[in-house]
């Protein structure tokens, strides 16, 4: 396997060197120019290899290895002559003549750079085979085949199925007369396969379809191959279509399924739409209720099939239990012995609620039924689940996922695993990682952001990370992965060279450090930090330090905390916010510095930050109500986010670079008084901005902060977070009426204790991409919100929370794409709008501490049934367009009329319309 770690850090390194090299006289430029030649064609190579999957013998391990240290000890001669170089430019030119220090460190450091490039043309010249072009090699990984795993979990054996199993057979045989297609989604080893085989064997399965026909698909299928297994259910030898055009196949098993009755064709581990596609043409137009069943790990193509997949449900604790005891003991035997039964819990918790992964663990104990022996498993069954020479691991079942993975996206994936067990990881956070990390490499067009939130997706929708939270736009806002793949993360991150753990010994007390001199980055537990300090490391080549509580609110003070500073010179990306954080001497050189998250009791930013050129993102916690920032942000031209925990208060834009504008998107928070027009000329390309403090000078019409907005052409979400509540303020806050003018490419708005008229809401329906409004504790203030025609043509997301309001009137032609709507504590709302009940896209409602309302709310969903009867009715009387389009566009109707009411707390919402 292809070195993912190597391969990013050779990325990296060209372009720096490129930087670096213009900064240095002349004479030393044929020594870089050449290293640099070199370094591209190991780029190259390493990308070629990756793609191609050369070798994953152990000579070729030991050839990345070798290539790894010899780029990683260039990488740090370009680190520090960068440093060198830097700190020369801040003298004057008397001291840059007689700076001694300065030109003997530069002439070692080209001497040293001279050697790297000899190992260099010695790697490449000792490995001219590896180096040569190579045709496209049809590699085949080394993973267990797709149906070993039905072996392991019998279908009649697994508990927490039956339900499971009566929710699909209900789809497959009841509803519609058309072609259906049923998908069962979920991550690997959660018995996609063996719950499909329980379903296929049922009764009522076999009594309701005239034949049942199963497809392996797996990741390599041939659409072919597909057809040709269909066939063989209705001809037992299949050699006379093998030379057939695979166009012709469709055709001919029509021709079959035709003469017979209800078919009912299960596609097993479906990787690609084109299969389903493919199958859903084999039916004949006239349908008998045919049905597909298929199974993936891909959400995305079990809602390109059914816009309502079934999604496959982790096993309860206790349900993961009663499965380790039927295994172990055999399903007739209904106990487990009392003196097993906690060491049995603990073995069941620790399978995290995945069938094969308690499968697995039940071998180990199979014909064990000493107390000892059941300790010992429990105290290994992390080890026991990823075996990584065990072909009926569960490691081998989740590789499988990540081989097939997109190469830019694998360590993206692998870097998850440096965040603690069931770490609940903020999207945004994560994705700032990912950039800062250098891991965001793609041909995509977008900016880093936009792509590193593309990969993400993409991930949760491959079943490899699980959402926790979702913003009120559907947007990801906490994820985690699930605790079988944090186990595969850190083991391949690992192997792979991408970052090493500091942990404790597992045979006796004290911490297992990784290697100093070969790890690039390193993660931590907050609790073991005090101890790996005191052993006082000295780790040069560390370019990440990251230091997690797992218990994501615990701090942690260091007396020592300069060592911590000290012991990684060259460190890129430095999140150790659970730490309660001081300044020291050594930290101000830390220049290379792209990602920092800190907690610190100060209330200023000193003005060295300023220093740090390098610097992406800058995340800050402290204990004061504010934070004054003296670092001259708007000289760090590499600067995209600063996300503060308290308003920041920003310096004067003093100072004029080549570039007139900052490249900062995102300020998260600063205050009202920060708004100056020369502050917000430099910050001109934000697209995210939180406002928190005392609004009324803000707001003012003619002469507040407000007026200075109109230089803010990208912005794309904003909060006002008014701090003054005093209900007696003599002075009453206005949306400005150029709301709308200066925020036309605004999508989210957020606004809190502004008390505007409802009156002036208006203002907002004039906002073209607005599709996101919350409007929290007191955003406007009254009784009566008498809408007006039109507005809102793009909102999706309505949230309103603790108003005064009374009267809610919704003209024609507003909220017209409304999909989500949630109304929080508001006491006296008598009714929501039962004119809401006609817009076709809201899906959701939800009513929290609203007592009044609930009458309406179960109006609207009562008027929501009702017109979806009407609709599918209509739809079984008329039919247009092709099979496949007629059955897909049922499918996104009905998924357009799922309505969902949530009230709290709970009332029994009775709807029983007339017919």
């Amino acid at each position: 396997m292809a070195d993912v770690a190597l391969q990013f850090a050779v990325e990296i390194l060209v372009p720096i060197i490129k930087e670096t090299w213009k900064l240095i006289d002349s004479g030393k430029e044929d020594s870089a120019n050449e290293l640099l030649g070199e370094l591209n064609r190991l780029k190259a190579f390493l990308q070629d290899a990756a793609k191609h999957r050369q070798s994953n013998s152990e000579q070729w391990k030991n050839f990345v290895k070798e290539v790894q240290v010899m780029v990683y000890e260039a990488e740090g001669l370009i680190d520090k002559l960068m440093v060198e170089m830097k700190l020369h430019q801040k003298k004057n030119k008397f001291e840059q003549i007689v700076d001694i220090k300065y030109h003997k460190t530069l002439k070692d450091l080209v001497e040293d750079i001279n050697a790297i490039l000899g190992k260099v043309k010695k790697i490449r010249e000792e490995n001219l085979q590896a180096f040569q072009a190579k045709p496209i090699l049809d590699y085949q990984p080394e993973i267990v085949a797709p149906g070993t795993q039905d072996t392991l979990l019998e279908e009649n054996k697994v508990v927490g199925f039956d339900e499971e199993a009566k929710a699909v057979i209900k789809r497959l045989v009841k509803g519609t007369k058309d072609l259906d297609v049923i998908p069962v989604v979920g991550l690997p080893g959660l018995g996609k396969t063996t719950l499909a085989i329980k379903i296929s064997k049922d009764p009522q399965v076999s009594y309701d379809f005239f034949l049942t026909i199963w497809v392996n698909v797996g990741p390599q299928s041939k659409l072919k191959g597909v057809f040709l297994s269909i066939l063989k259910a209705f001809k037992k030898q299949t050699t006379e279509y093998q030379d057939l055009d695979v166009k012709e196949l469709p055709k001919i098993i029509c021709e079959f399924i035709e003469k017979g009755g209800k078919c009912l064709i299960v596609l097993d581990d479906v990787w690609t739409t084109d299969v389903v596609d493919a199958v859903m043409n084999v039916f004949p137009e006239k349908s008998k209720g045919h049905r597909i069943m298929i199974t993936t790990r891909d959400g995305r193509i079990g809602r390109y099939a059914n816009a309502n997949p079934h999604m496959l449900k982790f096993l309860k604790m206790e349900e993961s239990f009663q499965l380790l005891v039927n295994r172990v003991f055999g399903s007739n035997i209904r106990r487990c012995p009392e003196d097993l039964i906690e060491h049995g819990e603990s073995i069941a918790k620790q399978c995290f609620g995945v069938p094969l992964a308690v499968v697995v663990i039940a071998g180990a104990l199979r014909g064990r039924t000493s107390k000892s022996d059941w300790k010992m498993v429990e105290d290994n069954v992390k080890h026991l689940i990823n075996k990584d020479d065990d072909p009926k691991s569960c490691l081998k079942f989740v590789e499988m996922s990540y081989v097939y993975l997109p190469e830019e996206m694998k360590a993206c994936f692998l870097y998850c695993g440096a965040f603690p067990q069931g770490f609940e990881i903020p999207a945004w956070k994560l994705i700032r990682l990912w950039i800062s990390e250098g891991l965001i490499n793609s041909n995509l067009t977008g900016s880093p952001e936009d792509i590193a939130e593309y990969y993400l997706n993409d991930l949760i929708n491959r079943n490899l990370v699980i959402v926790v939270q979702k913003r009120a736009n559907g947007q990801v806002k906490t994820c985690r992965i699930h605790d079988m793949l944090h186990q595969f993360c850190k083991i391949e991150a690992n192997n792979e060279g991408l970052f090493h753990e500091v942990c404790e010994k597992t045979d006796q007390a004290g911490l297992s450090i990784p290697d100093l001199d070969s790890s690039r980055r390193m993660c931590i537990p907050l609790s073991l930090l005090k101890a790996f300090i005191s052993t006082e490391p000295s780790a040069e080549h560390v370019r990440s330090f990251l230091c997690f509580s797992t218990k994501q609110k615990e701090s942690e003070k260091l007396s020592n905390i300069q060592q911590l500073h000290k012991a990684f010179p060259l460190v890129r990306v430095l999140d150790v916010e659970s730490l309660e954080f001081s300044f020291s001497k050594y930290f101000r050189e830390l220049y290379h510095l792209r990602y920092i998250s800190i907690s610190v009791e100060s209330s200023v930013l000193p003005m060295f930050f300023g220093k740090f050129w390098n610097l992406q993102t800058l995340i800050i916690y402290t204990k004061a109500s504010t934070i004054e920032i003296k670092a001259e942000i708007w000289n760090m031209l590499r600067l995209r986010h600063v996300h503060t925990n308290v308003p920041a208060k920003l310096p004067s834009s003093t100072t004029h670079t080549v570039d007139e504008s900052s490249r900062l998107q995102t300020l998260s928070k600063v205050a009202p008084e920060s708004c100056r027009e020369d502050v917000l000329a430099r910050a001109c390309n934000l697209r995210k901005l939180t406002i928190q403090g005392k609004m009324v000078d803000f707001l003012e019409i003619n002469m507040g902060g407000f007026n200075n907005f109109q230089k803010l052409k990208c912005l794309e979400q904003l909060k006002l977070l008014n701090d003054n509540v005093d209900r007696s303020m003599s002075r009453v806050l206005h949306l400005p009426p150029a709301f709308p003018k200066f925020l036309c490419k605004l999508k989210k708005l957020t606004l809190s204790n502004t008390r505007f008229a409802w009156s002036e809401a208006s203002r907002l329906g004039q906002l073209e991409c607005l599709e996101v409004l919350k409007l929290k504790e007191n955003a406007f203030s009254g009784t009566t919100w008498d809408s007006e025609i039109g507005g809102f043509n793009q909102l999706k997301v309505l949230w309103i929370e603790r108003a005064d309001l009374k009267t809610w009137k919704v003209a024609n032609l507003q909220f017209q794409r409304l999909q989500c709507l949630v109304v929080k504590s508001c006491d006296e709302l008598e009714a929501v709008p039962i004119e809401l009940a006609d817009v076709r896209t809201l899906q959701e409602m939800t009513l929290e501490h609203t007592k009044k309302a609930i009458k309406s709310a179960n109006a609207i969903k009562c008027r929501k049934q009702e017109m979806h009867r009407e609709h599918m009715q209509k739809a079984a009387e008329s039919k247009s367009g092709t099979e496949i389009e007629g059955k897909k566009k049922v499918s996104e109707d009905m998924e357009s009329f799922k309505f969902e009411l949530t009230i709290f707390p709970p009332e029994t919402a009775d709807c029983n319309p007339k017919h």
